[in-house]
């Protein structure tokens, strides 16, 4: 977002100055806020997008707010400058990620950012479509301000977009006895009522609201469609990779009295409130580790943060609720990349070619029983190799088991599945997180090449983004429906295609 001017200042009031071209004014209801014009690429559709950064959407989660429920913003005088990225619960330098999302230091945490074509309010009925774009990583890492989730070329297609911020790890998720449960849950909620309430003012339909999110944003969007209290605030769910959490009530328990343990402190608000930020992450970071066996705990168990069975606000598992019909009346779209994991043995490809396929599987933890009929129905992969056949082994475990089961669990629920498969110009493979750069299309924005490599396939990015920008306008992504009887899937590619049962080769696991 480098071509976004510096703000004049954090709050001041409306002027003649601002009222130019580059900048534009909107009314929420907790004030007024100054985003500014920027460019869209492609060359077509609408050729500017108004961009509003950093909205707060809640009170700063410090102090007495530290553990507790989100508290929706209170009102400001005069003009918020909305021209950069808010503070993100994101801290400190996150690494190499596949990703570029940066952290930005600061506590007020809980905002919104709001991209548009069209800042203008709308009528009822007359709004522009919206998607609302919820961040991976793992819920304890990840952040909304990623150029990568610019919405300037959905406005181009126009489609509102905003991207939301939430509590990430223990501060968002980890059980406290008196404290709510599934804080960041909580967060996502007030945010899209937040969108509920203000969405018009920029142009968007209120009525007209899809939901989208990678990795853990996509298990986010699932929990969401499996969640009662949250059926009013959106009509759309777009899954990409999405990892559920679904903690059991023990399990998330045991880990925050562990963590309080080991810090020395009582498991309530006062004992954890006596600890700082950094020792909160240095504990998390510590009982989070990837050793040998806890990776096999979360292959098996799933991630110890994120969203928990609290019997309140998530009262069973996603898959009991999709089953009880929870989420039936939204039509959801959902899928994953083919090989999500298998960066994971990608430097160890040479050292595990002399470890046989079925001794490398068994450590994994696949059973006995399963590893012929796997073998069989993988058996393009593992004709490359064992590291090859471990990552889709992973894969398949963490990220595409899900997309049948969950799908069949639906019923008759308008659904529709799809698989990412091109691969790779880096790993040679359809990676995690490949394919979100073609989800927003901005194969022209920064740190691409090393997920993608060099020249990406535009044409790949249209139909991928031409399918989103679709569903989120008609409710279908321009392919059959997925049933029980049909199984038809879109394979993303080059050539891209529609095939019969694309999750056949996870059966075995089922």
């Amino acid at each position: 977002m480098s071509n976004i001017p510096s703000p004049h200042s954090t709050e001041q009031p409306a002027s003649a100055e601002s009222a130019t071209a580059e900048f534009v004014e909107v009314d929420t209801q907790a004030g007024r806020v100054r985003g500014c014009w920027r460019p869209t690429t492609g060359g077509r559709g609408r050729a500017r997008s108004a961009g509003f950064l950093g909205i707060p959407f809640a009170e700063a989660p410090v102090g007495e707010l530290r553990f507790a429920a989100p508290v929706a913003r209170r009102p400001w005088e005069g003009v918020l400058d909305a021209l950069e990225f808010a503070p993100t619960a994101q801290r400190g330098d996150p690494g190499v990620t596949l990703i570029p999302e940066p952290s930005v230091p600061g506590e007020s945490t809980l905002n919104v950012n709001v991209f548009t074509p069209s800042p203008e309010r709308a009528a009822a009925g007359e709004g522009l479509p919206v998607l609302v774009w919820i961040h991976g990583g793992g819920y304890f890492a990840g952040s909304p301000a990623s150029p990568w989730y610019d919405g300037r070329n959905f406005n181009r297609d126009g489609v509102v977009t905003v991207s939301l911020s939430y509590r990430l790890g223990f501060d968002g998720f980890g059980w406290i006895s008196d404290a709510p449960s599934n804080r960041g849950v909580r967060d996502w909620l007030l945010a899209l009522e937040w969108v509920q309430n203000n969405i018009a003012e920029f142009g968007g339909d209120p009525a007209r609201v899809t939901i989208a999110g990678q990795s853990a944003g996509g298990g986010a969007v699932l929990t969401l469609l499996g969640m009662e209290a949250a059926q009013h605030l959106f009509h759309g769910v777009y899954a990409i990779s999405g990892a559920l959490a679904d903690i059991a009530t023990d399990r998330s328990e045991k880990f925050g009295r562990d963590l309080a343990a080991a810090a020395g402190v009582a498991p309530t608000r006062a004992g954890f409130s006596a600890l700082d930020e950094d020792r909160i992450l240095e504990l998390q970071k510590k009982a989070t580790e990837l050793g040998p066996e806890s990776m096999l705990a979360v292959i098996d168990e799933g991630l110890p943060l994120g969203p928990a069975i609290d019997g309140d606000l998530i009262r069973r598992s996603t898959q009991e609720s999709l089953r009880a019909g929870i989420g039936a009346d939204k039509p959801l779209v959902i899928g994953a990349t083919d090989d999500e994991f298998s960066m994971i043995f990608f430097e160890a490809q040479k050292k595990l070619r002399w470890i046989p396929k079925s001794i490398m599987l068994k450590k994994l933890g696949m059973q006995k029983q399963n590893m012929k009929p796997y073998l069989a129905a993988n058996a393009d992969v593992a004709r490359k190799g064992t590291a090859r056949i471990a990552g889709r082994y992973l894969t398949d475990k963490m990220f595409r088991t899900s997309v049948p089961r969950l799908v069949a669990l639906r019923g008759d629920a308008p659904t529709w599945v799809y698989r990412f498969s091109w691969p790779s110009g880096t790993f040679g493979f359809a990676e995690h997180c490949l394919d979100v750069p073609f989800f927003f299309d901005c194969l022209d924005g920064v740190a691409i090449e090393p997920l993608a490599g060099p020249n990406p396939p535009q044409r790949l990015a249209d139909e991928v983004h031409g399918g989103v920008v679709s569903f989120i306008e008609t409710g279908e992504p321009g392919w059959p429906r997925y049933t029980e009887g049909s199984r038809q899937t879109r394979v993303y590619d080059t050539p891209s295609s529609v095939v019969t049962d694309g999750y056949a080769s996870v059966r075995p696991l089922l």
